[in-house]
């Protein structure tokens, strides 16, 4: 056998080591199959019943063939007035988001490179107590400064949650930028703010637009604090959604067009940063 056909053999012997054997294909399948029911599915038949008319949702032969229709969306954008909810939902998030970032990068900043542990356990036991604990003491709080009913109380609830979430991502963030790097700022000059403003935070951004697009995904979505410490002017989006289930009677087709009307939008953001998203939570994985 010539030196040639010899180094085709081994590469040919080293392709069949490296293909999947049948049990890891055959698990995989089964792991893909698992996802779709579990997380496509449920997506999948919300939007197929936001189509349909309130008797084709009782209807089990209906699940998949059925005439659609665009009442539900006519009734959620025209009967109940649904852009006001999307406008407080806005705010809210972005208010809080961009406030928490404020507090978070610092605190993130200094957990990381004074290694302050025992600060960052007692920021993750803020993050950890129930929410529902936390109502009825806020409920109070805000109502004795009057500003139940207001942005104010939504923001600030949502701040309480978002700013331990943020520091925890941060701090794996900035654990993996050298330090070196702002010591050699230093020596050319720059204070030691000057050089975690000007090397660091830049460094920094897409651990901190991971940080931000969590904490507006979850001010999005939470119902409890706006339920409670909502207006009738400042209702977020999952309050609205309440609005459609009845004491006798549940507006299904409009729950479920409702509920493809604020999912869509934060599925949209959730895909366009994903590359933020991921590569922020991985950061400091294969540190070592």
């Amino acid at each position: 056998m010539t030196r040639r056909a010899r180094a085709a053999t081994l590469r040919a012997s080293r392709r069949r080591g490296m293909r999947p054997s049948r049990a890891y294909n055959v698990f995989r399948v089964i792991a893909l199959a698992s996802v779709v029911v579990v997380f496509i599915f449920p997506l999948v038949w919300l939007v197929l019943a936001s189509l349909k008319t309130q008797i084709d949702i009782y209807d089990p032969s209906k699940t998949f063939i059925f005439s659609p229709t665009l009442h539900n969306f006519k009734t959620v954008f025209g009967a109940q007035a649904f852009l006001p909810f999307f406008r407080n939902s806005l705010i809210v998030g972005v208010v809080s988001t961009a406030l928490s970032l404020v507090f978070a990068v610092p605190a993130a900043y200094a957990m990381s490179r004074f290694s302050m542990t025992k600060s960052s356990i007692m920021v993750l036991l803020a993050r950890v107590i129930p929410s529902i604990s936390l109502i009825v003491p806020w409920y109070f709080l805000f109502a004795k400064i009057g500003m139940v009913g207001g942005y104010g109380a939504m923001i600030i609830s949502h701040m309480f949650l978002s700013v331990p979430l943020m520091v925890w991502i941060l701090i794996s963030f900035f654990d993996t930028l050298p330090i070196e790097l702002e010591e050699a700022a230093q020596v050319d000059g720059l204070t030691p703010i000057g050089a975690f403003v000007r090397v660091s935070l830049p460094l920094s951004i897409p651990g901190i637009a991971t940080a931000g697009i969590l904490a507006f995904i979850f001010s999005w979505n939470n119902f409890l604090f706006s339920l409670i410490l909502s207006g009738s002017n400042t209702k977020t989006l999952p309050v609205a959604i309440f609005n459609f289930i009845g004491y006798a009677s549940i507006d299904w087709g409009g729950l479920m067009a409702a509920s493809v009307s604020i999912t869509v939008p934060i599925i949209a953001i959730a895909m366009f940063f994903q590359r933020y998203v991921v590569s922020g939570l991985t950061a400091g994985a294969t540190k070592g």
